[in-house]
Order: structure tokens, then C-alpha cells, then sequence
């Protein structure tokens, strides 16, 4: 990755830019999905609750994109302690991505290429960062989606229609 060129990763930058759109809405979906009554719901003892991973998700898929912005990564929380509710979650994670990805196609190419230290775990060229965190977005997603039914919520459509999402539209069919 060291030898990276700014006009990769501009194409880079560039190329993800719809995946980040598309999926943000995506998890959106999901993220809005979750019923104020059930935030507190864990499948497991060891397991985050709906509201903790709803809002770990919506922090890192924007830090991730921040970290390529910026060129530095950073582990301080940047989600406000105020916003508890996944209503509050969407609409914080939907204003702040979207400023992010214009801010994201933005940045000059040369930027995208500097070095950027992951928890000096490795070092990538800034750019990198899209695709671990569009990576770590949808793993926790499919987390969350796993909560959706087991406590009781309906699964959207992510891929494709969801079961929750067929049956609702067979009921809105007329019968005759």
C-alpha cells in the first residue's frame, strides 16, 4: 500500500463514495428499526445492548470516514452523550455521514495517501479507511439486524426484501 499514488487513491476515494451512500442508508434502516422500548435488549449477558451497538455503529462508520478526512484516527467518542434513543442515533448518524462524505470528496489526493496509524496495529495510506469501515459497518449491522426480530422488531430490507418486509406488503395486497 506504501506505494500508492494520489491519483489511486483518488480513484479510490472516489470509487467508495456511493457504497458509503448507499449503505449509510441501509443502516439507517436498521438502526431506526430498533424500538425505543427495546434499547436495552442484549441477547446475551456478554453481548452490547441494542442501544450501545446502534450507537457504536453510528460512531465508527463516521469515524472511519473522519479518519481519512482528517488524517489521523481517533478513539474519542465523538457521538454526543444526549443522543439515547435510536431516533436520536439516525438522525445524528444521517446529518453527520452526510456532511462527511462531502467533506470526504473534498479532500485533495495527496492527502488520501498519507500514512495513518490504526491503534499501532499497522499503518495504511489514509484511503485505506473506507473499506475497513464500510467492513466493520455492515459486520455490526448484521449484528444489529440479528437483535431486530429477537426483541420483537421487524427486519428491513437490506439486500434485498426481508421476511418482515414480504409479509407487509402481501397484507397490503387487495384480496379478491
Amino acid at each position: 500500500m506504501s506505494d500508492m499514488t494520489p491519483e489511486q487513491a483518488a480513484w479510490m476515494r472516489d470509487f467508495y463514495l456511493r457504497p458509503l451512500k448507499l449503505e449509510s442508508a441501509t443502516t439507517l434502516k436498521v438502526i431506526t428499526a430498533v424500538p425505543a422500548t427495546a434499547a436495552d435488549y442484549r441477547p446475551d449477558g456478554a453481548s452490547r445492548t441494542a442501544l450501545d451497538l446502534l450507537r457504536h455503529i453510528a460512531a465508527t462508520d463516521n469515524r472511519f470516514v473522519e479518519t481519512v478526512i482528517n488524517g489521523a484516527f481517533s478513539t474519542e467518542s465523538i457521538i454526543p452523550e444526549a443522543v439515547q434513543s435510536p431516533a436520536q442515533v439516525g438522525e445524528w448518524y444521517t446529518e453527520r455521514h452526510a456532511g462527511n462524505r462531502e467533506r470526504l470528496a473534498a479532500v485533495p489526493a495527496v492527502d488520501l495517501i498519507k500514512p495513518v496509524d490504526f491503534r499501532g496495529l499497522f499503518t495504511w495510506p489514509a484511503v485505506m479507511f473506507l473499506q475497513l469501515g464500510l467492513h466493520h459497518t455492515i459486520h455490526h449491522r448484521g449484528q444489529l439486524s440479528a437483535y431486530l426480530r429477537a426483541m420483537g422488531a421487524k427486519v428491513p430490507s437490506i439486500y434485498g426484501e426481508s421476511y418482515d418486509a414480504a409479509q407487509a406488503r402481501l397484507a397490503a395486497q387487495p384480496t379478491t
